[in-house]
């Protein structure tokens, strides 16, 4: 694919995630991609949006999305026959991915017609995708919607994630990006118990984007803070929740769940 098939687009509802998520992702792309390239943001609120980014309203869709505590299911709007005036390949990026390298290859891998995702480490014998990054082609992934109109709350309860129904359903299948590409924070970069109390999370240099799947999110690493709906401890607070009433973990699941505040990703989430 050539220099004007880099397209890259995200997707933003409701109040989680503001522009300011918008737009340091924006800046994260332009810092590490070979121009020319398009960024497209389909959102409910265009409000605060940097002028670099093309806002677009959310794509159409004829079903009422199922409430669900799993799964990420509004991203489903994606899967339309249309999006905007894009056409061919598209890169999906979520709004709290790091992008640690350059972005060309991701446009390079594969052939323009694949739909290719990054690895889910937390599932490794099912050789599940993760779409917090993947390619498809504008229109490839209308049958899965179709699929999903007409019984919203059964697909959703049946396959928990939309990552793993367009992994199993996707037309043609679905191919991964390299290994050392993508990595997940708390799988790949985060040091093991009991490293975690004296070392940083690292960022391998073989990476181009680090994903955030689950509750720990950019801003939880920048301030060491493993879960987002607890406060921030220091080392010696953390551990003397050890010995006291209340914990909601066990011991091991306590020990492991803290990291030290991770420098590199403070220096490149930012716009």
């Amino acid at each position: 694919m050539d220099n004007v098939s880099k397209q890259i687009i995200c997707i933003n509802w409701g109040n989680k995630y503001g522009a300011d998520y918008i737009n340091r992702l924006y800046a994260m792309v332009a810092r590490n991609i070979t121009p020319p390239f398009t960024f497209t943001c389909f959102t409910d609120n265009p409000q605060g949006i940097r002028q670099d980014v093309r806002a677009e309203p959310l794509p159409y869709l004829s079903f009422e999305l199922p409430k669900t505590q799993k799964g990420i299911w509004p991203k489903c709007r994606l899967w339309n026959k249309t999006l905007a005036d894009l056409s061919g390949p598209v890169l999906f990026l979520d709004l709290d991915v790091v992008i640690t390298g350059n972005l060309d290859c991701f446009f390079s891998f594969g052939k323009p017609d694949d739909v290719i995702l990054a690895r889910n480490p937390s599932n490794p014998l099912e050789k599940l995708g993760q779409t917090s990054i993947y390619r498809f082609p504008v229109g490839k992934l209308v049958p899965l919607l179709d699929e999903f109109a007409k019984a919203p709350l059964d697909v959703a309860e049946t396959y928990k994630y939309e990552q793993r129904y367009v992994t199993r359903n996707a037309p043609g299948g679905v191919k991964f990006w390299p290994k050392p590409w993508v990595l997940h924070f708390r799988h790949h970069c985060r040091p093991t118990f009991p490293l975690n109390y004296v070392t940083q999370a690292k960022c391998p240099a073989s990476s181009k984007v680090v994903i955030f799947p689950g509750d720990l999110n950019p801003t939880d690493a920048i301030q060491g803070r493993y879960h987002s709906d607890e406060p921030i401890r220091t080392r010696r607070e953390h551990l003397q929740l050890l010995w006291k009433k209340g914990r909601n973990r066990s011991i091991p699941a306590h020990l492991r769940h803290y990291i030290l505040p991770t420098d590199w990703v403070a220096n490149l989430w930012k716009e």
